[in-house]
């Protein structure tokens, strides 16, 4: 059963309407950097906190990816959206590519950030949740920020780094292992070809989750047409190190014929 997310809403009432999906154990926030330019491009923006994060519901049973796009589905539908272009990063984009295999005809366009299709190994995921449910999120919180960003931009930017830290550790302890499940679980690496949504993937080339090699590269090849772009310096949260570059990349490829 879907759940009804918290989002935001900001832009023209009748721009065309951009889907910002976040990372695990981020919320809505994370994509503050690309508001502003997608906004004044036209472009009317709702961002959402998956379930489990942020003012979200946080259902007590593990989720699954299908789940999670079962609540993008909802909210289309509660903000009346037929065809949206969607952008995911992460565990958004994961659910960016359910959306385009299981509700193609919702999706104008897609791009995926530094995510993945497949992420092992399982293990990880089940040893995070297991940690994550005895000793909570701030557990986690500063090796989600290793991940998140360059060693380099971290220490040049501190209160960036303690933002983000902090944001991982407010995120609901069962919210996070529960979408830890849905990620262990997760294979779409067969349903790539079906997707018929024009897709952009971008990678940060330091991403230590989900390196381009064997992640964005691999989505990009699978779909069809898709074209692939890589950042560097980049981590994980490639938008919020490198917010100008990856704002203009999903303008340019929103707005393209």
């Amino acid at each position: 059963m879907s759940v009804a997310v918290n989002f935001v809403d900001e832009g023209p009432e009748h721009g065309e309407i951009v889907v910002l999906a976040g990372s695990l154990g981020s919320t809505h926030r994370m994509w503050d950097p690309q508001v502003e330019p997608l906004v004044r491009n036209g472009f009317r923006v709702i961002r959402y906190d998956h379930r489990g994060h942020g003012d979200s519901p946080s259902p007590e049973a593990p989720y699954t990816i299908a789940e999670l796009g079962g609540d993008a589905l909802a909210l289309l539908d509660r903000i009346g959206a037929r065809r949206v272009h969607w952008v995911g990063l992460s565990l958004g984009g994961m659910v960016g590519m359910w959306l385009a295999t299981h509700a193609a005809d919702r999706l104008e366009k897609l791009v995926l950030c530094c995510t993945s299709a497949k992420l092992g190994p399982p293990e990880m995921w089940r040893d995070r949740a297991a940690l994550v449910r005895a000793e909570g999120t701030g557990a986690i919180a500063d090796a989600g920020v290793r991940r998140w960003l360059t060693p380099e931009f971290a220490a040049a930017n501190p209160d960036t780094a303690n933002w983000l830290r902090d944001m991982i550790a407010a995120t609901p302890d069962e919210g996070y292992a529960s979408s830890c499940t849905a990620i262990e679980h997760m294979d779409q690496l067969a349903d790539l070809p079906a997707i018929t949504a024009p897709t952009l993937v971008i990678c940060g080339a330091q991403d230590p989750s989900t390196p381009p090699e064997g992640h964005g590269a691999e989505i990009a090849a699978r779909i069809p047409g898709a074209r692939l772009e890589k950042l560097s310096p980049g981590a994980h949260l490639v938008n919020v190190e490198r917010p100008g570059p990856v704002s203009d990349l999903i303008v340019a490829w929103l707005e393209a014929a």
